[in-house]
């Protein structure tokens, strides 16, 4: 079912766990998930969203404003057409949605710790308006209910707090109009550490990647997120294109999630090494590419294992 979603409306139906099982069921895993990254050597650890059936349905859908009986249907960026939320009156939020969640994770592990949520522009991009007078208008309706979750996750010990905005690259036009204002307002009054994640797709689904067309670089240099992450392995991005991001922290994936093999620490160095031509060691932080789904777990334990070595190795030497 994974490989012919993800999915932007509810998908219970990928749950192999009875209901009445399920949050015990995902609260081990996602220990497990914790666990794993504490072996490896990660510093900065998230929850592995184990709860989620993809990175942004559970938050949209967890809205009002949202039919429950009836989707829209958009067209992404593979061409393929996908029901969606359709909106059918004002977005906000009902009541917390992953505070629960950065609770137990902090309850969990000592380790800085980091949320990630879909950001606005990216959930009113997959998303039919029928309320709203304006994409933008719908856009800003989620920044709101946005914020006040993101406000709710550093008052429950989130660290770090990171906005998925992949459709920020699949509706260029769109995002250069409007996305730094509906990211702004998703982040005001933010008391931790922010960031803005940006990429071509899931590796598993999107195959060739562009080296060098992030077209909305300038843009997210505009926002007032503290860091940007970017997909860069898989695509062999091209790092000069970061200098647009000026004063940033970046997070620059390492990791090819296409690649089934575990990458050798001397690979990874190389493309750290690459990334420090551009970007100055305080400002660099390395990662994944995005989202580890669809690897097998040793392999996913494998490749954050060789990542924390090469890093280690790196570090001896600056």
């Amino acid at each position: 079912l994974l490989r012919r979603l993800p999915p932007r409306v509810r998908a219970r139906e990928l749950w192999r766990v009875p209901a009445d099982y399920l949050k015990q069921a995902q609260d081990d895993a996602t220990i497990l998930a914790i666990r794993d990254q504490e072996r490896a050597g990660v510093d900065i650890i998230t929850d592995g969203e184990v709860r989620r059936e993809s990175y942004s349905n559970r938050m949209a859908n967890a809205l009002s404003g949202i039919d429950r009986r009836r989707f829209g249907e958009v067209r992404g960026r593979t061409g393929r057409t996908t029901q969606v939320p359709l909106v059918t009156g004002p977005i906000r939020r009902i009541e917390p949605v992953e505070v629960r969640n950065v609770e137990f994770l902090r309850s969990q592990t000592g380790r800085t710790i980091k949320m990630t949520l879909p950001g606005p522009f990216t959930m009113a991009q997959q998303a039919v308006n029928e309320y709203y007078p304006d994409d933008e208008s719908l856009a800003m309706g989620f920044a709101e209910a946005v914020n006040e979750e993101i406000r709710d996750l550093f008052a429950a010990g989130a660290d770090i707090v990171q906005l998925d905005e992949p459709w920020l690259e699949s509706r260029v036009e769109q995002a250069r109009s409007y996305a730094v204002r509906v990211i702004n307002r998703a982040l005001e009054g933010a008391t931790g550490t922010t960031a803005i994640h940006v990429c071509f797709g899931y590796a598993a689904v999107v195959k060739n990647k562009p080296k060098c067309a992030y077209s909305v670089l300038p843009e997210l240099a505009q926002t007032s997120a503290d860091q940007i992450s970017i997909e860069a392995a898989q695509p062999r991005l091209d790092m000069s294109c970061l200098r647009a991001l000026s004063d940033k922290k970046v997070v620059v994936g390492v990791l090819d999630l296409n690649d089934p093999a575990v990458e050798e620490p001397s690979v990874l160095a190389q493309r750290i090494r690459a990334a420090l031509e551009v970007i100055p060691p305080d400002r660099l932080i390395v990662a994944p590419d995005c989202g580890m789904k669809y690897l097998q777990r040793k392999v996913a334990f494998g490749k954050l294992q060789s990542m924390v070595r090469a890093a280690e190795q790196l570090r001896a030497v600056l």
